[in-house]
């Protein structure tokens, strides 16, 4: 049988790199064990920036 997935997945708080707002999102801690930075639309500011991994 297959391992169930959903012991390596955690919820994880993406923080604004220009302004407070966050996401928050599931990632598999396996495929991404580094924190990870992604674009995405900041409503603060109304345009897209980079959001960062916080603890």
């Amino acid at each position: 049988m297959a391992k169930k997935s959903s012991e390596n997945r955690i919820i994880i708080t993406l923080r604004s790199s220009e302004s407070g707002a966050t996401y928050t999102t599931i990632k598999n801690k396996r495929n991404d064990p580094s924190r990870i930075e992604l674009k995405k639309y900041d409503p603060v500011l109304r345009k897209h920036v980079t959001f960062k991994e916080t603890k």
